[in-house]
């Protein structure tokens, strides 16, 4: 069965209904989350997305927001742009710092850091496209601590993606942070199912 590339209205679950079961739902979809999340470097984590994260994000926003209908179009036009096409993967990285302080002083040398992610795919590199829903740098280049990517891959890259054991390595180059790390196994095969 195919994967689903948009979340509708007839996939949200009534407030009721959701608030009833939000801890098994949270519970099943964090388990989806693990296998899709990646450290890369000492403060950022990327996850990749998918319907079922992002499903559980918007029924999340309308459960904490408690804007019902009236929320549901904003939601939905914000999060269905972030769900894998088929031909992609999308992820969310954060710049996850405790300290406040210190997280403002290096969001402030990390301007642009959203045109630095990278996929290494067996020697082969995809780069990622920020989302272009609003700039995610300011003027003065401070980063925001939250980014969105897609990688958008060619047939053969799919292809490459999807064999078992195949070396993948996602990457930042900015110049005030350039780290990589290699997606595990299962990690990899897991990511593999969001291309047609």
């Amino acid at each position: 069965m195919p994967a689903k590339r948009a979340i509708t209205a007839d996939d949200i679950l009534p407030f009721a209904d959701y608030a009833a079961q939000r801890t098994e739902w949270r519970r099943r979809i964090g388990a989806v989350k693990r296998l899709r999340r990646l450290e890369v470097g000492p403060c950022v984590t990327f996850t990749f997305e998918s319907w079922q994260t992002l499903w559980l994000q918007v029924q999340e926003m309308l459960h904490i927001e408690r804007g019902g209908a009236a929320q549901l179009p904003d939601e939905l036009a914000a999060y269905n742009p972030l769900v894998p096409n088929g031909r992609e993967l999308v992820a969310t990285f954060m710049i996850e710092i405790e300290d406040p302080e210190r997280r403002k002083r290096v969001l402030g040398t990390l301007g642009g850091i959203e045109q630095t992610a990278l996929l290494d795919v067996a020697g082969e590199i995809v780069r990622g496209t920020p989302e272009t829903d609003q700039d995610r740098t300011t003027e003065a280049g401070k980063a925001s601590s939250v980014q969105f990517v897609h990688f958008p891959f060619t047939a053969a890259q799919i292809a490459a993606f999807r064999a078992p054991g195949t070396r993948v390595v996602v990457g930042l180059s900015h110049p005030g942070y350039s780290h990589m790390a290699v997606l595990p196994e299962p990690v990899r095969a897991a990511l593999a199912e969001d291309f047609d």
